[in-house]
């Protein structure tokens, strides 16, 4: 008799142990994240204190639907990857690129004609004007509170909704059997010396590399240095792709500023091993691929494990392997961050991210506003 009742007190604590609710109960939280918490929410911000209640939420919404900038290649393996880390979750991703497919996606969600997803990639052109359609989501706090796995530089310290997937470094490109090493420029001053007057090299006339230049240099040495840069009469070029294929083919010998994955896809491409880059200081650097979770989603939680995801090492392998080597300077172990590690970085940070237009507008007219010669 005894030991039937013994029995049934414990099945009832056992019970009561499992109906618990997952969310932990204010008074046990600590004091930062409570804090954390009360401020988020006075500002309007949605604040979780508990990843795992995060996911439980995920796991009852059920689905995903996601506008990725990611590139096509990478997200089969990414979607893979992470339905296999969150297997209740129903996963479909789309690419979105180019401006016209992001200028008509924006005006859908300003006319309320966007129905059915979750997360989506931020134009850079268009960034400032999604603000009041993006899900006040807290991730900055949650990933300074450790909720969120997420590295705090890469979200947006002002919208705190939004965080960048990839960063961009460039570059000085060179064809290394027409110039050695040791006569590659080493500064970016270099390019002004007299041995590279006169078609010595070739500059993109959308000048993305000397623009972020200006939070290191400042806007009037930056533009100074353009207008010298022009006076040494560069072979103007529009893009990366055609340039290098040129130089890999022996026409060119010297680029300043190419992108970096674009020189890595050039290196790939070439035959005769000839194609090759150097780092210079500061090393203009940008955030690249800006997300956020959409006002309207149906399945919130899930676009918020998916942008957690993005940024995590093995959704940071995967964009290293396929974009290629394009995973954010800010995650530890990248190529990027390999690269750069202990060399002077110029950061259009989220201070610099919406002014690069007005950056490279000056500077294309400090150019002269040129021409290219080649697109």
């Amino acid at each position: 008799m005894k030991i039937g009742i013994f029995k049934k007190v414990a099945l009832c604590l056992s019970l009561a142990f499992w109906l618990v609710p997952s969310s932990v109960p204010a008074a046990s939280l600590g004091p930062d994240l409570l804090r954390a918490k009360k401020d988020a929410e006075s500002k309007g911000y949605i604040f979780e204190t508990s990843h795992d209640e995060i996911v439980a939420k995920a796991k009852k919404e059920g689905k995903l639907r996601a506008l990725s900038g990611i590139e096509r290649d990478s997200i089969h393996p990414m979607r893979e990857a992470f339905r296999k880390r969150y297997p209740f979750i129903d996963v479909l991703v789309e690419e979105i690129t180019g401006t016209d497919s992001n200028q008509r996606f924006l005006l859908e969600i300003k006319t309320g004609r966007v129905k059915g997803w979750d997360s989506t990639h931020l134009s850079v052109d268009l960034y400032n004007e999604y603000a009041p359609y993006l899900k006040k989501f807290d991730i900055l706090g949650m990933a300074r509170q450790g909720v969120l796995n997420v590295p705090t530089q890469i979200v947006d310290p002002t919208r705190r909704d939004t965080l960048a997937i990839r960063s961009n470094i460039q570059l000085v490109a060179y064809n290394k059997r027409l110039i050695s090493a040791d006569k590659v420029p080493d500064t970016w001053e270099d390019f002004l010396q007299p041995d590279f007057k006169g078609r010595k090299f070739l500059a993109d006339i959308r000048p993305t590399e000397i623009s972020a230049l200006v939070p290191t240099w400042g806007l009037e040495k930056t533009l100074d240095f353009a207008r010298k840069l022009a006076l040494q009469e560069p072979i103007w070029v529009r893009g990366n792709t055609r340039p290098l294929a040129s130089m890999v083919t022996g026409e060119y010998s010297l680029f300043i500023g190419p992108n970096f994955t674009s020189v890595i896809r050039a290196i790939r491409k070439d035959p005769t091993g000839s194609l090759h880059y150097k780092i210079v200081e500061p090393v203009p650097t940008r955030f690249s691929d800006a997300n956020a979770v959409l006002i309207g989603a149906d399945h919130p939680y899930g676009g918020l494990l998916w942008l957690e995801f993005l940024v995590s090492p093995e959704g940071q392998k995967i964009v290293d392997e396929y974009e290629p080597y394009g995973a954010s300077v800010f995650t530890a172990g990248s190529v990027q961050e390999k690269l750069t590690r202990g060399k002077k970085l110029s950061l259009v940070n989220w201070d610099h991210f919406t002014k690069m237009q007005g950056y490279q507008a000056k500077v294309v007219e400090a150019y002269g506003f040129p021409k290219a010669a080649i697109k």
